[in-house]
C-alpha cells in the first residue's frame, strides 16, 4: 500500500471516534496492550508527560513541547483530532510523522490488527509511540483522546501527569456529573508519580487528592502555587504577568510573559505549563527562564497549533476556535466581549452528542447567524441546529458547508465587523484559508 491507500485503510477499516462519536469508543485499554505487545513495547522505552482534562490540554501540551523543544530536548507531540492531516497527531521537534513510517508501522502490524479490530485511535496511540521509540526522543508529550483512566494512551508510566480542568463534556461515556468525569481523568495518576492539577473546584478536589494519595504521587495545584496579576491583548498577543507565592515566605515573585496563542483562556492554561515546570525542574530537567519565554512567544511557529482563537484576517476580523463544549464556549464568549467590532456574526455548527441546548443557550442573541456542519456523519445537520437555535431566539441562515457560510459572512460584514468561526473541531478545520485571503 502507498501512504493514501494506507490512510484510507485506517479511516475505512477501524472505527473513527470523529465519524461515528461512542461506538468507536472501546471501555477498557486491552487491544492498546496488545498491539504495543505487537510493536515491542515502545512505550516502555521512552520519557513521557500525560496530559488530560476536559478543556485546554491540547494548548497545554503544545506549549510544553514548544518548550521543551527551545530548550534543546528533542521532543515528540502526540495529540488529537488533527484539523487538516492525519500526521499533525504525530510530531518530533514540529515535523509531521514520516508518511513512509506510516506505511510501514500499518504494514507490520495489520495481521494482529485484523485479528483485534483496534479503533482508530488505539492504533495511532501505538504508532505514534514507536515512531516516538525510533526517533529517540528526549521526551514526548501525550495528549490523551478522552477521559483518562480507559483511553489508549493510559498505557505509558509518564515522569508527570497533568490534568487542565474538568468539565461537562462527552458525558455518555464520561459519567453525567463532574465527580464521575473527574474520576475518569484521576485515572491517569501513576504510583509515585507527580501530578499538576490546572484548574480545580470544590467537587473535583478531594478525588484528586484521594487517587494521589492511593498513588503515593507528589500533587501540585497550579492555582495555589501562581495566580495572574494583570493581563491584556495587545496587537494579537497575550501579555500576562504572574505572581508566584514562595513557601514559608510572604513575598510574591513576579514574571511577565507574552503568549502568541491569545485567547485569554490561555492564561489558565499558562498557570499549568508554569506549575508543570517546576515539577520538570525537580526531575532534572534544564528548562531556562529565557527559553521558556521564548518558546511561549512563538508556540504557534515551533509546534504548528491552529484553532485557538486563530485570528487569520483583519478588517473584518475572522477568527477560528474549535471551543465546542459549555466550558469552552464561555471563555470563547469572554474573548469576544473582550473584541471591539461593530456587528457579530457566528459561524456555527457541532456534532450530534453534544449538549446542543446547553450551547445554544449560551450563545449571544445579537449576532447574525450562519448555521452549517461539517463533512463527517457525526456532524448535526444544519436544518436541525437552526431548528433547535429558534427556541433561544438565535437566528440566522443555513449552509451546507462552512466555507460557503464564511463566504456568505464576508460579503456582508464591513471592516469594522466580527466574524467568528466555532462549535466543532472538525468544522474548524474544513475552512479554506484561501476562502478568506489568508
Amino acid at each position: 500500500m502507498n501512504y493514501q491507500q494506507t490512510l484510507d485503510y485506517l479511516v475505512t477499516k477501524l472505527p473513527l471516534f470523529s465519524k461515528v462519536g461512542a461506538a468507536a469508543y472501546k471501555k477498557d485499554i486491552t487491544n492498546t496492550v496488545l498491539l504495543c505487545e505487537a510493536a515491542d513495547n515502545p512505550q516502555n522505552k521512552i520519557k513521557t508527560i500525560h496530559v488530560a482534562g476536559t478543556n485546554g490540554k491540547g494548548s497545554t501540551s503544545h506549549m510544553l513541547a514548544a518548550i521543551f523543544q527551545q530548550c534543546g530536548y528533542k521532543t515528540g507531540l502526540y495529540t488529537s483530532p488533527h484539523l487538516k492531516d492525519f500526521r499533525e497527531r504525530i510530531k518530533v521537534n514540529g515535523e509531521m510523522i514520516e508518511e513512509d513510517f506510516i506505511v510501514s508501522f500499518v504494514g507490520k502490524i495489520k495481521n494482529v490488527s485484523e485479528e483485534i479490530n483496534p479503533s482508530f485511535f488505539e492504533l495511532t496511540v501505538v504508532m505514534a509511540l514507536q515512531y516516538f521509540q525510533k526517533q529517540k526522543t528526549d521526551i514526548a508529550i501525550i495528549e490523551t483522546g478522552l477521559g483518562g483512566r480507559l483511553d489508549s494512551t493510559n498505557v505509558i508510566t509518564p515522569e508527570l501527569s497533568i490534568i487542565t480542568n474538568i468539565g461537562y463534556d462527552h458525558m455518555n461515556i464520561l459519567g453525567d456529573t463532574l465527580e464521575k468525569i473527574a474520576f475518569e481523568k484521576a485515572g491517569i495518576i501513576k504510583p509515585n508519580v507527580p501530578v499538576v492539577i490546572g484548574e480545580s473546584n470544590p467537587q473535583t478536589k478531594n478525588l484528586f487528592v484521594k487517587k494521589a494519595k492511593e498513588c503515593n504521587a507528589e500533587i501540585v495545584f497550579a492555582e495555589e502555587v501562581f495566580n495572574i496579576t494583570h493581563s491584556v491583548l495587545k496587537n494579537n498577543e497575550l501579555q500576562v504577568e504572574v505572581s508566584q507565592t514562595n513557601p514559608g515566605s510572604n513575598r510574591e515573585k513576579k514574571e511577565k510573559y507574552i503568549l502568541d496563542l491569545n485567547g485569554i483562556y490561555q492564561q489558565k492554561n499558562l498557570l499549568t505549563v508554569l506549575a508543570s515546570i517546576g515539577e520538570l525542574h525537580k526531575l532534572g530537567y534544564n528548562l531556562e527562564k529565557q527559553n521558556i519565554k521564548s518558546a511561549l512567544a512563538s508556540v504557534k511557529k515551533i509546534t504548528g497549533l491552529h484553532g485557538r482563537w486563530d485570528v487569520i484576517k483583519q478588517h473584518p476580523m475572522i477568527a477560528l476556535d474549535v471551543a465546542h463544549n459549555e466550558d469552552g464556549i464561555k471563555q470563547l464568549l469572554h474573548q469576544i466581549s473582550l473584541c471591539k467590532y461593530k456587528d457579530l456574526h457566528i459561524i456555527f455548527g457541532i456534532v450530534k452528542d453534544k449538549d446542543a441546548d446547553k450551547i445554544l443557550s449560551l450563545l449571544p442573541k445579537n449576532a447574525t447567524y450562519y448555521f452549517t456542519r461539517s463533512q463527517i456523519p457525526r456532524a448535526l445537520p444544519e436544518d436541525e441546529l437552526a431548528e433547535k437555535a429558534k427556541a433561544f431566539e438565535l437566528h440566522g441562515k443555513k449552509f451546507s458547508e462552512v466555507n460557503e457560510a464564511l463566504k456568505a459572512a464576508m460579503a456582508i460584514a464591513s471592516k469594522e465587523d466580527l466574524i467568528v468561526v466555532c462549535g466543532s473541531v472538525f468544522l474548524v478545520g474544513e475552512v479554506d484559508l484561501q476562502v478568506s485571503g489568508h
